[in-house]
């Protein structure tokens, strides 16, 4: 079992809707108001985690040494929540996003051992140590966007999108996983790797 957490996302290559990739933002307009609903519920600080149970994760893990495992099934669920709505906006599926788990996105986390195999203090920092990859991660994201775009066309003019294309949005995706997984989530305290492998 790996100590990131592992994306596996299934992409529509064929047989596309194009006329649904023309409007896609404002298609999912009603499920981005629901997604970010959540970050409503957070002060400004804890917003930034875009919805996901933070501090109470951090409070947990220094004074207990115990990851709450409803904290945990409330992250897991709102990281492939949002991952479900990247996917349906980026054009990697044209299933419009389930507010229910489902088949499209599966987020494989490691075991923690409900915290006792993380350090109790190291969550206090985590954040910060993660700003190297919030920089590479923002480069990735433009990476991402350049080859959406690209692809976009495609899926727009023939109805398929490119697999090259495809395979390399995810590992995007993934990257930005494994960063939350390690500086939000805190489900791991081994530093993610800089590679989109």
């Amino acid at each position: 079992m790996s100590d990131q957490i592992m994306t596996e996302i299934s992409v529509d290559l064929d047989n596309r809707d194009k006329n649904t990739a023309l409007i896609r933002l404002i298609l999912a307009f009603p499920v981005i108001v629901f997604l970010s609903s959540f970050s409503n519920f957070t002060d400004e600080a804890m917003g930034i985690a875009g919805g996901i149970l933070f501090l109470p994760t951090i409070l947990a893990l220094l004074f207990r040494n115990k990851y709450p495992s409803y904290v945990l099934a409330f992250n897991k669920a709102f990281l492939e929540l949002s991952n479900r709505v990247t996917i349906y906006l980026l054009v990697l599926t044209d299933s419009y996003p389930s507010i229910e788990s489902n088949e499209k996105v599966r987020l494989i986390y490691p075991e923690i051992d409900g915290g006792k195999n993380l350090s109790p203090w190291l969550p206090l920092v985590k954040w910060f140590l993660a700003i190297p990859l919030y920089i590479v991660g923002l480069l990735y994201g433009l990476y991402g966007l350049a080859l959406t775009l690209m692809a976009w066309f495609s899926v727009v003019r023939t109805g398929t999108y490119p697999e090259a294309k495809a395979e390399e949005v995810v590992k995007v995706i993934a990257f930005w996983n494994r960063i939350y997984g390690y500086a939000f989530l805190l489900v791991t305290d081994k530093y993610p790797s800089f590679s989109l492998n």
